[in-house]
């Protein structure tokens, strides 16, 4: 049997339609932050529905884990492409057109778009108040700092830092910042709504059907029964596609219409829907002579634009896994969450633990350089084993670090030369608390049904699910079907994200094939991990469930031009049990290659908080060209293991594991991407105020003396460096 994603005849919510159909459009504000005068409709043509302001205005707010939304703005516009309203037509091409003739009038407000700056008591607020929401995607404490930007507030301390820091001989610090980046799924954002009787039908690309359904029976003042949730398979998400996004706009238009409703965003609004979270980090390490951490701080500021939909979790989450897999007695991180006026900010895979990760190893191999270590020989030391106790509190059981980094370190040939070479290991959080149910029935004649709310996004969750089930019931794969989720026909999961679904649907599937075996029928299983962190000393269970992984690059580097390519890339993951191999092999190369463009060229660009760059030309994604001579990576398996996740562990090791390359040559970049700009930038900062490197670096002396000088032939002018300078800005631009 063919696959239909490769005939094509895969059908997605993009392809979905109903009898009676309308075509909706969105109207979006070109301002950052203003004050919304008019919204004028009276020259819309007869039969093109509009959704106004005060048509919704009744409705309250949502929002997954602050409520801080409206289906549209009351009053004001908080960035630059906030829907002020919407139209439905007949075909899109009419929808199109009655957008340009609505007119909107609008007073400009000061806006605020950096997120260390927004974190300030003078910045202008982006919200004045904020009200926690009752989605169970808000299952920690969230502190809001009242007053500020700050939506909120993730502590944890470990230990005394100060003491830390002063039994420390040495102490290394430094700020970096990550920009953020678009999702770029194939398939945009689309929904289609309507209404049967008093029940609301959404069919959408979700990952989060339950909380969907919540969300929208609030907004509506409904019970959860009279939503329904039908989520087919998507084109990609990778985290874009979780929680409202623009069903409830459909949802309203269905209604005013009294007709089904389709909308389906263009290209260029992914950029004005959800991003990954630009991030400010900045780390200070201490240690002893030996190498021994003895003391970590470190401060995150997470950009979470305009609205905070999950910001306050992924900074959450940025922040315990800051200190990363390593034994450190001292330990205090603050966490931020901040509003600005730039385009929200969301799940984006890796969850913050790109951004963490990017500053905290970055910062080892200063440290290493400082101590005359080895970067390898720094880890090894400090890496937590099985029974160690990690900075929350919780023991560590399972762990592989040391067998990944060496894996990485191996497949690089650290051993022969470490000059272009850089390493990483990580460590990421599950979503924690998490509860997973799923249902299996018996067909006839040995054929079965599993109903569960995992979703398709193109990462093989289905063809998994059914491998397994097929295993437990010894019947060949092609006797088990997986419907599409359905809120009305499955029990209830927390959602598809986190790399959880296989780990979690992969248990309750057990008990639920053991239920069936027992009645005949049907079966039913469950499984609940419980835990969390107190949101003021960042102490109990972060993760029920640690993912692993570790990554190693090799670099050539055009030190006139500043452009570099990444020639090798490795990076082992610890899966436990692998369940369908090519689709494994391929979550890791997919992460690799997503690391890949962060790390070379992903970045959203904004001009006045006005995205610059939204469309697949401006905006920069790894091609066939940009792929390393060698790829490649383990899946680390242990007999006896259960399944662990593994979609997002191949992504936060490599952009750290590239600048720690580049670092090997004493270029150190501080900033995602890593420009050829960056890279000149940071050669012209080591060769014009030399410093000394350890004998671990390439090129050193054996005592310890600079590898390099400034270049002779720029002779001792400031003059000479400055034109120097611009020539090789001229060939950066003539070779790109």
């Amino acid at each position: 049997m063919a696959d239909p994603r490769v005939t094509g005849a895969l059908r997605y919510s993009q392809d979905v339609s109903a009898e009676g159909m309308l075509h909706a459009r969105l109207v979006r504000s070109p301002h950052a932050h203003a004050r919304i005068l008019r919204v004028d409709a009276s020259a819309l043509p007869e039969g093109v529905i509009v959704l106004l302001p005060e048509d919704v205005r009744d409705l309250g707010s949502y929002g997954p884990q602050i409520k801080d939304q409206h289906v549209l703005p009351q009053g004001r516009v908080r960035y630059a492409g906030d829907v002020v309203a919407a139209v439905a037509a007949e075909t899109p091409e009419e929808a199109a057109e009655a957008v340009d003739l609505i007119d909107v009038g609008y007073e400009e407000l000061p806006a605020v778009f950096d997120e260390v700056e927004a974190a300030s008591k003078e910045a202008p607020l982006v919200h004045e108040d904020i009200s926690i929401s009752e989605n169970d995607a808000a299952y920690f404490g969230i502190r809001p700092q009242r007053g500020t930007n700050v939506c909120h507030l993730f502590r944890l301390r470990h230990g005394d830092v100060e003491v830390g820091f002063e039994e420390a001989d040495v102490v290394v610090e430094e700020t970096y910042r990550t920009a953020g980046a678009n999702h770029a799924a194939m398939e945009p954002h689309a929904a289609l709504a309507r209404w049967v009787g008093d029940r609301l039908e959404v069919v959408t690309g979700t990952q989060t059907p339950f909380n969907m359904r919540s969300d929208l029976a609030g907004l509506f003042g409904m019970d959860e029964e009279r939503v329904r949730i039908v989520s087919p398979p998507m084109g990609g998400a990778f985290g874009a596609k979780t929680f409202v996004r623009v069903e409830a706009i459909a949802a309203c238009l269905s209604r005013k219409a009294g007709r089904p409703v389709k909308l389906v965003l263009g290209r260029e609004e992914e950029w004005m829907t959800l991003n990954r979270h630009p991030a400010t980090i900045r780390v200070r390490l201490g240690a002893r002579n030996d190498g021994t951490l003895v003391a970590a701080e470190i401060e995150c500021w997470a950009n979470t634009g305009a609205y905070a939909d999950c910001g306050p979790g992924v900074a959450q989450k940025m922040g315990f896994a800051a200190p990363g897999p390593y034994r450190i007695p001292h330990v205090k991180v603050d966490s931020r969450c901040i509003y600005t006026n730039l385009p929200p900010a969301g799940a984006f895979r890796g969850y913050g633990q790109m951004q963490c990760t990017w500053a905290r190893e970055r910062t080892l191999d200063l440290l290493a350089d400082r101590l005359g270590m080895d970067p390898l020989d720094l880890r090894l030391k400090n890496l937590l084993r099985d029974g160690d106790t990690y900075c929350t509190g919780e023991r560590m059981h399972d762990v592989h670090f040391e067998e990944l980094l060496r894996r990485a370190a191996d497949a690089v040939g650290w051993s022969e030369s470490r000059r272009n070479k850089g390493l990483c290991v990580m460590l990421k959080g599950m979503q924690t608390p998490s509860r997973a149910s799923i249902v299996v029935e018996r067909d006839g004649d040995e054929t079965y049904t599993v109903r569960c709310a995992t979703a398709e996004m193109g990462q093989g969750a289905k063809t998994a699910i059914r491998k397994m089930a097929a295993e437990l019931l010894g019947v060949g794969v092609e006797r088990v079907s997986f419907p599409d989720p359905d809120t009305d026909l499955v029990p209830y999961d927390t959602r598809t994200t986190s790399s959880r679904s296989t780990h979690m649907m992969g248990r309750a599937l057990e008990i639920a094939v053991a239920d069936l075996k027992e009645n005949g029928v049907s079966g039913y299983g469950e499984v609940v991990d419980e835990g969390g962190l107190d949101p003021d000393t960042g102490q109990g269970v972060a993760s029920s469930h640690w993912h692993q992984g570790a990554a190693a690059a090799e670099v050539e580097v055009d030190e006139e031009t500043g452009r570099f390519r990444v020639v090798r890339l490795h990076a082992p993951v610890y899966a436990g049990r692998v369940v369908d191999r090519p689709a494994a092999e391929l979550q890791n190369e997919g992460s690799m290659i997503m690391g890949l463009g962060t790390a070379l060229f992903e970045s959203n660009e904004f001009a006045g908080g006005q995205i610059s760059n939204p469309n697949l030309s401006d905006y920069n994604l790894p091609a066939m060209d940009d792929m390393p001579e060698a790829l490649s990576h383990d899946l680390v398996e242990r007999e006896g293991a259960g399944i662990h996740g593994l979609g997002e562990t191949a992504l936060p090791p490599v952009p750290p594991a590239i600048g720690n390359a580049l670092y090997s040559r004493g270029i150190h970049v501080r900033d995602l991407p890593i420009s050829a700009e960056r890279v000149l930038d940071a050669i012209e900062a080591r060769d014009g105020t030399p410093a000394p490197v350890s004998d671990a670096r390439a090129g050193a002396s054996s005592d310890g003396a600079p590898s390099r000088v400034l270049l002779a032939a720029l002779g001792a002018g400031l003059v000479g460096l400055a034109l120097y300078r611009l020539l090789k800005r001229r060939r950066v631009r003539e070779v790109i």
